[in-house]
């Protein structure tokens, strides 16, 4: 297939106008004019996406798919008021509600030119919808215990799971991994357990830390609104360290645990950090996923996402959970982020292809996979996207990876590829789900989300 466009956006270089794509048993083997690789490959099918962006598929450094169901159900709430809410509606759901859920939040994901997905999940339905809607995935295990005493069984059941995922995802576009729970619901040792694990099986690591003020403080200071005796959650016996103030930030609490000893750690969140974190995590070569959108919704803050860069070290977006941001959109994450970054920082001016750079080869990089994906280049995966730039929002376009970043919408993406094999097109689906039938169980598992429910 050749794969015609106005502009193509390789990311690890120029635009090309007029250009094309070569994609041959999912795998691109040629980029460069249209002209000339319509001469070349005279006998290719060629799909003309006309006045559009042809770039690397979106990639999502976090997200929690199985909470697509709960999008707009809680509202206007701070972070942890939310966190509180959203466990209470999630008793309500049943095993089959999260598949429905998580199958929900990956269409979501491929119609606003999403290709690769890294998701925390507990129950698994992430995991089985990805593999069978063809994202490419990154699926972390989540698992935490805040009673020692509770560790090793909670890393049992967590190994258990993650050996049987392995055997059920195609493995050459489904990666397995692990990640531990929220520092305020863990035992740190559980930190060490995880990573010790992680090296033997050699599993990436995903970790949510310093994402909120109150966070940082129930690390720092020893109190916070999280209530650990408090609420209905049954810890158990749990010794006194876990919570008495520590002086230090989570980065350097969980530094001291062990945390970054696997080969493959990503920080998820990364708004309460210093100086001195960054040069730990860059020393250990941590990735960082940071989450504009989230962050702002909740009013946790804002990540130091420049910084980052600056810094060297593997940064990328997400979006995070669809019951905070009411949707799976990585477009309005790139926009969003930039323009905070810009107002926090007037100074320095983060510009629109550095944005993009980070929303698909940074977050490439994040994972591990930039050998894969991330940009367009000969002998990696076609994982790509169109998106149009014929609106007339868009008129006069004199960059296109300025267009992309600053104007589109969900609603531009024409059409998204993994692999080689278109899954959405404009308003039509290519996977092996019966798209009608999942909205249809959305919305009746909506109906017991009710307040009235």
């Amino acid at each position: 297939m050749l794969l015609c466009a106005q502009y193509i956006l390789p990311v690890s270089s120029e635009p090309i106008i007029d250009g094309a794509v070569l994609v041959r048993d999912g795998v691109i083997r040629d980029i460069g004019k249209a002209e000339q690789l319509r001469l070349r490959y005279p006998e290719e099918e060629v799909v003309d996406q006309g006045l559009a962006a042809v770039m690397p598929g979106l990639v999502d450094l976090h997200t929690r798919l199985e909470q697509s169901v709960l999008r707009g159900v809680v509202n206007d709430a701070p972070y942890v008021q939310w966190l509180a809410e959203v466990a209470q509606k999630s008793g309500r759901m049943e095993a089959s509600d999260w598949f429905d859920s998580a199958i929900l939040g990956g269409l979501d994901a491929l119609s606003s030119g999403i290709t690769t997905v890294a998701d925390i999940t507990l129950t698994g339905a992430s995991c089985t919808a990805v593999n069978k809607l063809g994202l490419r995935s990154v699926i972390y295990r989540q698992v935490g215990a805040m009673d020692k005493n509770c560790i090793d069984a909670a890393m049992q059941f967590a190994q258990k799971d993650i050996l049987h995922w392995r055997e059920e995802v195609d493995s050459d576009r489904v990666t397995i991994g692990i990640a531990a729970a929220p520092l305020f619901t863990n035992h740190p040792a559980m930190l060490s357990a995880i990573s010790k694990f992680a090296l033997k099986e050699d599993l990436p690591v995903a970790l949510w830390l310093a994402g909120s003020r109150e966070e940082s403080d129930f690390v720092r200071y020893g109190s916070s609104p999280f209530q650990v005796h408090g609420g209905d959650v049954k810890r158990g016996y749990v010794e006194i360290p876990p919570w008495l103030p520590t002086g230090v930030s989570p980065v350097r609490y969980a530094l001291n645990w062990n945390a970054f000893d696997a080969d493959n750690v990503m920080i998820v969140g990364a708004v309460y950090v210093d100086d001195e974190d960054l040069k730990k995590l860059r020393s250990h070569n941590v990735a960082v996923c940071v989450c504009p959108r989230a962050s702002a919704q909740l009013g946790m803050g804002v990540a130091p996402l420049d910084e980052y860069i600056r810094a060297g070290l593997r940064v990328g977006l997400g979006t995070d959970s669809p019951a905070a941001t009411e949707s799976t959109d990585m477009l309005s994450e790139m926009r969003l982020g930039m323009l905070l970054q810009r107002a926090v920082n007037p100074g320095r001016f983060l510009d629109s292809h550095t944005m993009l750079e980070v929303a698909t080869l940074g977050g490439a990089r994040a994972l591990g996979i930039a050998d894969k994906v991330g940009s367009l280049e000969i002998g990696k995966c076609a994982d790509m996207i169109a998106v149009d730039l014929s609106s007339s929002h868009q008129s006069f376009t004199t960059d296109p990876v300025a267009a992309v970043v600053n104007t589109c919408t969900t609603a531009d993406v024409l059409m998204t590829m993994v692999d080689g094999n278109v899954l959405y097109e404009k308003n039509r689906w290519h996977v092996k789900v019966e798209v009608a039938k999942s909205i249809a169980r959305v919305i009746e598992i909506r109906s017991k989300l009710r307040p009235e429910a």
